[in-house]
C-alpha cells in the first residue's frame, strides 16, 4: 500500500465511508482497508469515527501530523508528535500557530555580504546564510568562488 493510498483512507474515513467504499475508491480490497483502519485506529461505525479522531486529537492520543495512535506518557507534558520527523514537518507547514516573542527578534547586517537580515531567537548570529558564513572564513579577498 502506497503513502496516497493510506492518506486517502484517511481522508475518506474521516468523510464517514465504509470499508468497501472505500476499497472500490482505491482499487483496494474491503478486507486490506479495514485492516488499515483497524492498525490505525479508524474501524467502527464510519460517522462515529471522525467523531472519535478529533476527540482522539484533542486528548493528544494521536500525531497531530500524521494521525498514528500514541500510548500517553505517565508523566510529565503530553507528547503531541509521534516522532522527531513529524514535529517538523507539522510546525514547517504550521508556522501561523507558532507563539513568537516580539523582544527575540534581532535585526543585525551579515558580516560578509553586508545585507541586514532578522533572525528570530538567536542572539549570536552574524551571517545571513551558511553559504555567507563559509566565504567569510575560507575566502580571501581576491581570491576566485568555485
Amino acid at each position: 500500500m502506497t503513502d496516497y493510498e493510506r492518506e486517502k483512507i484517511y481522508e475518506l474515513r474521516m468523510q464517514g465511508l465504509g470499508y468497501k467504499a472505500i476499497g472500490n475508491i482505491l482499487g483496494l480490497t474491503r478486507d486490506a482497508v479495514r485492516s488499515f483502519c483497524k492498525r490505525n485506529n479508524l474501524n467502527g461505525n464510519g460517522e462515529v469515527v471522525s467523531l472519535n479522531v478529533e476527540v482522539m486529537k484533542e486528548e493528544n492520543l494521536l500525531c497531530l501530523h500524521c494521525g498514528r495512535l500514541m500510548k500517553p506518557k505517565e508523566k510529565g507534558r503530553p507528547r503531541k508528535f509521534c516522532s522527531e520527523e513529524c514535529r517538523r514537518i507539522w510546525w514547517k507547514n504550521n508556522q501561523d500557530k507558532r507563539n513568537e516573542n516580539d523582544t527575540a527578534i534581532y535585526n543585525y547586517n551579515c558580516l560578509h555580504c553586508g545585507k541586514e537580515f532578522s533572525i528570530y531567537g538567536n542572539k549570536k548570529r552574524k551571517f545571513c546564510s551558511h553559504d555567507c558564513y563559509i566565504k567569510y572564513r575560507f575566502w580571501k579577498d581576491g581570491e576566485d568562488e568555485i
